[in-house]
């Protein structure tokens, strides 16, 4: 599979800003950083939308996936409040990370904080039919920890 091309358009609060990245050569997940223009203090139990001060054109039949860092949700108690979050392609706005704070003591987001992580990844859109029956299988309804824990 060769590597999308993604159209990246830095908006003007984004100067100075760093451009997703991939922190090391194996990375799954480019690294989104804060364009806020002052610190943003999130208190425990609430929501803040950041901005990440750019705009995207994703190739057709690829989504952009927003994930929480796990260094953030293991510190602080920090994750994406809709993870992962769902870029379509057809998308043209600015992307922003909706953060929550878990934790116990208020977090600051400043300006060039890494907050979350971006995945590229391809999708297929289903042919959805509406049928009377669905094939039996072994596990049939049962859900929400019916095939047992261990």
């Amino acid at each position: 599979m060769s590597n999308p091309k993604v159209q990246i358009q830095r908006l003007p609060h984004g100067e100075g800003i760093d451009l997703p990245f991939y922190a090391t050569t194996h990375a799954a997940g480019a690294d989104l950083r804060a364009a806020v223009d002052d610190d943003v203090i999130i208190q425990p139990g609430e929501t803040a939308l950041i901005k990440t001060g750019f705009a995207m054109a994703l190739p057709d039949n690829f989504e952009a996936q927003v994930r929480p860092r796990s260094g953030l949700a293991l510190k602080f108690g920090i994750t994406v409040l809709n993870t992962p979050g769902t870029i379509d392609a057809d998308y043209r706005g600015e992307v922003g990370v909706i953060l929550i704070n878990h934790g116990k003591e208020p977090f600051t987001v400043s300006r060039g904080d890494r907050i979350a992580q971006m995945i590229i990844a391809p999708f297929v859109q289903a042919n959805f039919e509406a049928v009377s029956e669905l094939s039996e299988t072994q596990r049939g309804s049962g859900g929400f920890g019916s095939s047992g824990r261990k």
